[in-house]
């Protein structure tokens, strides 16, 4: 049986220097807070985890790389699982979203240690060379770079607005004794927000808003990432 959230909080020994009474009782409250979210996220991931077998992946998918064409298939590589994120820069932008740019730069530190376990791709309408080009100049080293070159894969998968633009879209594939399935796709949006706030995921895949959030300012209202910084 495990512990109540107030519980385990008000056992912990951690003060800080020169902290008030009124501090330490605010902070506690909040532990138990936290300690109960910790839990809530690992409730929804085996939740997750537990989704039946989702759609066939059946689409007449084509993808060009940075070593030539694939199919759906060459993107698991020796994997069983597939991560695609949908990236925001298709062939009518003259320049790709900030914010998924943000995401992306963040993930490629992490893509080699992703890729450990499940096989990661990332996909965009741009035609490949455009992808690499601007790759090279973020300094971006081990995200694998996918030119979706019907767009079928963008359409079916959410990842093309009603109006022809741009969508982001993160979708997550199994392979099974030859079978590819979808498993889970981002399904909150504008639709699915709060007032006042941004559309987000839970948890959110961003680590910019995770570090942001422990801050007392908070993620803002009047702030956006950039492309370039000047370095």
């Amino acid at each position: 049986m495990l512990k109540s959230p107030a519980e385990l909080a008000a056992a912990t020994q951690v003060r800080m220097p020169n902290e008030s009474a009124a501090y330490r009782a605010a902070r506690t409250a909040l532990l138990a807070e936290e300690i109960d979210l910790r839990r809530h996220i690992e409730r929804v991931a085996e939740q997750r985890r537990a989704l039946p077998p989702g759609g066939e992946v059946i689409g007449d998918y084509r993808f060009e790389g940075e070593h030539g064409p694939a199919s759906f298939a060459d993107l698991f590589g020796d994997k069983d699982t597939l991560v695609v994120y949908s990236y925001m820069f298709g062939p009518q932008r003259e320049r790709p979203c900030p914010m998924c740019t943000s995401l992306l730069s963040a993930w490629d530190g992490e893509a080699q240690d992703i890729q450990q376990r499940v096989a990661l791709a990332v996909v965009a309408r741009s035609p490949i060379e455009r992808l690499l080009a601007f790759k090279r100049e973020r300094g971006w080293r081990d995200l694998p770079l996918f030119s979706d070159l019907n767009g079928n894969f963008s359409q079916d998968y959410h990842a093309i607005s009603p109006d022809g633009g741009d969508d982001a879209a993160l979708n997550v594939f199994t392979r099974q004794d030859g079978t590819i399935r979808h498993f889970w796709g981002g399904e909150m949006g504008q639709a699915s927000a709060d007032p006042g706030q941004d559309p987000r995921g839970a948890p959110d895949l961003m680590p910019l808003w995770t570090v942001l959030d422990v801050t007392p300012e908070g993620r803002g209202t009047d702030w956006y990432p950039r492309l370039d910084y000047g370095h």
